[in-house]
């Protein structure tokens, strides 16, 4: 009988104010939506290094023969230069630090670039002359990519020395700054969403003063009067997280998955299921929501 009271008091709530239930449940929707996406972007930063860092090579690119660097005033490198760098590589003084050296050539760059870019105009004149030979240095840590730089930047034969990770970490750098901002939104709108939220269980609590100061003369509990204004809220930011949810799934299935991960493929990005490692966080988010807007509002109008 209470379990039948309760439901009908939050059909008749909603009903009053369902202008304002919506507009809670939009509301909630974009705010959570907005603190997805920041959990998101932080899952794809942590794919993306886990996928990168691992794999990140130290390359030492060799003399061209129309370098204008101070290395490379002798013209192309040499094989007793090639040689040399080698050995160096490959020294048991360098155990520690080198992990594995392969040596690039010219053609084989060349073969690399034309099945990289097979499908582009611009490098349909590319001649394998025009190709730089280099050695791809894995490192024991990549952390140490200095110590690499350091010993061979001013080495006769070597135009420049690149860390992989100086092209990887400004992409990192821009997806943290992009989940910062997406956090910072989310947090201007979940606060929102509580003023809404509290704004409307403030309004459905008065329009039935009199409904509550009836239930108060026959004994209720403070519990079983609040718990239908309660709910009401509950069920508003509910729905509102499962629209974010749904949001987000669309937008990673068909953005990311579907367009992004087959036009950028060198990228691994997150898939689906990182949209269910963030919502139960969502829900519980939206839930805390109604929470502290009961919290606030309650105490105060339910007194009679």
């Amino acid at each position: 009988m209470r379990l039948r009271f309760i439901l009908s008091e939050i059909g008749h709530g909603l009903r009053r104010n369902l202008s304002m239930a919506i507009s809670v449940i939009l509301v909630t929707f974009v705010s959570l939506t907005f603190v997805g996406a920041a959990g998101l972007l932080q899952l794809q930063v942590n794919e993306m290094k886990d996928d990168w860092y691992d794999r990140v090579e130290v390359s030492i690119f060799l003399c061209p023969s129309d370098s204008e660097v101070t290395n490379c005033a002798g013209g192309e490198a040499t094989q007793e230069q090639i040689d040399g760098i080698r050995a160096e590589l490959e020294s048991p003084a360098n155990n520690d630090l080198v992990k594995q050296v392969y040596f690039e050539t010219k053609d084989q760059a060349y073969t690399s670039f034309r099945e990289r870019f097979a499908d582009e105009w611009w490098a349909q004149g590319v001649t394998a002359d025009q190709m730089q030979a280099s050695f791809r240095v894995a490192l024991v840590d990549p952390e140490q990519y200095q110590v690499v730089s350091e010993m061979f930047s001013g080495y006769t034969g070597v135009e420049s020395v690149q860390d992989q990770r100086a092209l990887i970490e400004p992409l990192i750098l821009l997806l943290n700054r992009s989940s910062m901002l997406a956090a910072g939104l989310a947090a201007v709108m979940l606060l929102a969403a509580v003023l809404l939220i509290t704004t409307t269980i403030r309004l459905s609590a008065m329009s039935r003063r009199q409904e509550t100061e009836i239930m108060r003369l026959v004994g209720s509990s403070n519990l079983f009067i609040q718990l239908p204004f309660m709910l009401e809220g509950a069920i508003a930011a509910t729905l509102g997280a499962g629209l974010s949810v749904a949001g987000l799934w669309f937008g990673v299935k068909y953005l990311v998955q579907d367009w992004l991960a087959q036009s950028v493929r060198f990228v691994a990005f997150i898939g689906t299921d990182a949209v269910w490692t963030v919502a139960p966080a969502l829900v519980a988010v939206a839930i805390g929501l109604a929470a502290v807007s009961s919290v606030v509002t309650l105490s105060r109008y339910t007194r009679v």
